[in-house]
């Protein structure tokens, strides 16, 4: 025992001196150790601002993208209805212009009576009246508001069943 007793003797002077050691590493790396977390903590918290930014900035432009969407769509629709409305109006335009190039190649009926080449419908300088196509005695009185009577008295040997396109007819005086 007396080895145990001189051996604890004289190593307990430096174990005590190495727990106090150890325990002021301990204190200073617990000290760094909270200065390192404080300054953890702050960036943290400034980290959680800018997220907190991010996520409005990111409700923005989800708002602005569906916004723009919509707009993109009712642009799309407008000028369709546009377009429509363009390609309407060309086919309505091909049409009356097939028409007039039919009507164009048709020949001109032939005006009968003398003088060859009358226009029909007309009346010349004398009162004669040029029969167009589809006329009747009684259009042509009605035209110029006398009795059919009238015409066929003031033009001796007509026929109102034979009217030409082009023949000349007396039409008389109110």
């Amino acid at each position: 025992m007396d080895t145990l007793s001189r051996d604890s003797n004289s190593s307990g002077s430096i174990l005590p001196l190495v727990g106090v050691i150890a325990g002021g590493l301990a204190l200073v790396l617990s000290i760094v150790a909270l200065v390192k977390l404080s300054t953890l903590q702050k960036t943290v918290a400034a980290q959680g601002d800018e997220v907190a930014k991010i996520a409005t900035i990111e409700a923005e432009v989800r708002s602005a993208a569906a916004k723009s969407e919509t707009d993109i769509k009712n642009i799309r629709t407008g000028i369709q209805g546009a377009l429509d409305s363009v390609g309407n109006t060309i086919g309505t335009m091909q049409a009356q212009i097939t028409k007039l190039e039919e009507a164009a190649k048709k020949p001109a009926p032939a005006a009968g009576g003398k003088g060859g080449g009358a226009v029909t419908g007309t009346v010349d300088a004398n009162g004669n009246y040029s029969v167009a196509p589809g006329d009747t005695l009684s259009k042509i009185a009605k035209k110029f508001a006398v009795k059919p009577d009238a015409i066929l008295a003031e033009n001796p040997g007509l026929e109102a069943t034979k009217l030409k396109v082009g023949q000349k007819i007396k039409i008389p005086k109110k």
